[in-house]
């Protein structure tokens, strides 16, 4: 399969511009990037990378237009990296309900939260609680990671309390990259294990953190405890992802950190297996490049059934009884036997 580029970088609220010249090869490389770049066409004066008028009245529909735009992209990049053709037209039907809205989305979610943006025409819980994650940071970190921008540190240096070095340690050290996962390793007993962090410095970060998360879940009650997949399915995944990807058979994206050439070469897969849909890409952070684990740490995302998004690490450990052995990072008591061959 031919590999194909990053798509070039859209309109977001918050995000610095990557380097223009790479930028602009990628572009030219990329027919994802160029799909992206007519989906974006309809974004408003105002947002990152689209002139500003020399004076204007704040408009009630400001968000509409530039939120489409990004679930347009989301639906070009799923359909250049071989995802479900139905969960790409699901994000197009929602792009055009918004952009057609007759009243501004940040207003309609202001009064009735993720319930009024669930009872949209093809605006499910999984829209919903992406369009809440935009309107509430102006980022959209799936949306993100699909370009290979993602930038885990950033994300945790929004986190009151969390500065550069508390925000890499965290990212590290938990082997997370999403708000989501982070609030679940403070539940979990993780956070607080980590060297100067301790019970109370953890339950600081927990509050932090879930405050966070609950400006875009309000009015959604929580009544049922997350869903995990079970290991072996995990593991199942894994599998499949590093033999696709040492066969050259998946698409490939040009992460944004430790590429300075802004070359395509991270494989990303998106599969569907009975309720749960994952998306699995080798571990780009700077402790994998450091140790030289990049192409033996997948990080995956699996989305249950009720559109929770969950993020598991699944390693080969060098030492110890596990030594050889694919594990899922936290849940290694869960470990089959006998364990898949890494």
């Amino acid at each position: 399969m031919p590999r194909t580029t990053g798509p070039a970088r859209p309109a977001d609220l918050s995000a610095s511009q990557p380097d223009r010249p790479a930028q602009a090869e990628r572009q030219r490389a990329s027919p994802a990037s160029q799909a992206a770049a007519q989906a974006r066409a309809g974004a408003p004066a105002g947002w990152p990378g689209t002139p500003a008028p020399a004076s204007s009245a704040p408009r009630s529909d400001a968000d509409n237009a530039p939120i489409a735009s990004m679930l347009r992209e989301m639906a070009a990049l799923l359909d250049a990296q071989n995802g479900q053709p139905y969960r790409a037209a699901a994000f197009r039907h929602a792009a055009d309900t918004i952009a057609g809205l007759g009243t501004g989305v940040r207003q309609l979610f202001d009064r009735e939260g993720l319930a009024g943006l669930d009872a949209l025409p093809g605006i499910g819980p999984s829209i919903a609680a992406a369009i809440a994650e935009i309107l509430a940071t102006g980022q959209w970190g799936r949306l993100q990671r699909l370009r290979g921008e993602a930038d885990a540190e950033a994300l945790f240096r929004t986190i009151p309390g969390v500065g550069p070095e508390l925000a890499q340690q965290l990212h590290e050290s938990l082997g997370v990259d999403t708000l989501e996962a982070f609030e679940a390793a403070a539940h979990d007993g993780r956070l607080e294990r980590l060297p100067r962090i301790g019970p109370r410095r953890a339950a600081a970060l927990r509050a932090a953190v879930t405050e966070m998360l609950d400006r875009r879940r309000r009015l959604r009650p929580r009544t049922a405890a997350p869903v995990e997949p079970p290991v072996t399915l995990l593991l199942e995944v894994d599998r499949d992802y590093r033999q696709a990807a040492e066969a050259g058979r998946l698409p490939t994206i040009a992460p944004r950190r430790f590429n300075p050439r802004g070359e395509a070469w991270l494989p990303v897969l998106h599969t569907q297996r009975g309720d749960w849909h994952f998306t699995a890409l080798y571990s780009n952070t700077a402790r994998a490049h450091e140790l030289g684990r990049v192409h033996d740490w997948v990080v995956i995302y699996a989305e249950d059934p009720r559109h929770a998004e969950r993020q598991y690490t699944v390693v080969t450990p060098q030492g110890g009884p596990l030594a050889g052995r694919r594990v899922v990072r936290g849940r290694e008591h869960e470990l089959p036997h006998p364990a898949p061959p890494a």
